[in-house]
């Protein structure tokens, strides 16, 4: 169950292929194709905040996808944490190399 302190983080904030009515939280700028749970749980031990992962949810608006959602410990704004995020999965991706699909 979640809690009070806790916001969600969806694998389609983060999605370049997605659009703002799709689901798309970051400005293209910013976004990736199709980062996963574990793209964006590695931006967030970069970040040092705390956090936990549930795989088998699904998106509300696609249910029949089950790429899992993050939980995060919410200690600023959850917009300055989608941005700050966006921006460590990026540099992640380019140190460790970009995932296969």
């Amino acid at each position: 169950m979640r809690r009070r302190d806790e916001i969600i983080l969806w694998p389609v904030y983060f999605d370049l292929t997605k659009t703002r009515s799709q689901g798309r939280r970051v400005p293209r700028k910013l976004a990736k194709v199709n980062p996963s749970v574990d793209d964006i749980a590695k931006a967030l031990e970069s970040l040092n905040l705390p956090y936990r992962i549930v795989r088998d949810a699904a998106y509300p608006r696609v249910p029949y996808e089950r790429r899992g959602m993050i939980l995060v410990k919410k200690v600023m704004p959850k917009d300055r944490i989608l941005k700050e995020v966006a921006a460590k999965i990026e540099s992640s991706r380019s140190i460790f190399g970009a995932r296969k699909t």
